[in-house]
């Protein structure tokens, strides 16, 4: 993977996009926002499989199939954290935030299988 995004350390702006549940980081293409207090390798390697998810979306697709899993699924659960991990997006970053080379191997719309 080439471009690894900036990395932004705000807990003001993790705290106030925390609607329904806390948020410890997000990706905002091209910018990774964490709250250090959460920040971890991990977390970091997280969100960079978002990066490139949205990349491969042209970022607004990305957005745009983000919003539609979430609320799908709210809809069915109405549970905002129940939604939230059924995404397809965080179901492949959740699946492989932990191994170290796999945005090295990833396939590309490698999300696709989490649908």
């Amino acid at each position: 993977m080439k471009f690894s995004g900036w990395i932004i350390r705000s807990e003001r702006f993790t705290k106030l996009i925390s609607w329904f549940f806390p948020v410890g980081g997000i990706t905002l293409f091209p910018f990774i926002v964490v709250n250090a207090k959460y920040e971890s390798e991990t977390m970091i390697r997280h969100e960079r499989i978002h990066l490139v998810q949205q990349m491969e979306l042209l970022v607004i697709g990305f957005y745009l199939l983000y919003l539609y899993d979430w609320v799908k699924h709210l809809v069915i659960t109405w549970k905002p954290y129940e939604a939230y991990k059924t995404i397809r997006f965080e179901k492949e970053a959740y699946d492989k935030q932990d191994d170290v080379t796999y945005l090295d191997n990833r396939k590309p719309y490698a999300w696709r299988e989490y649908s």
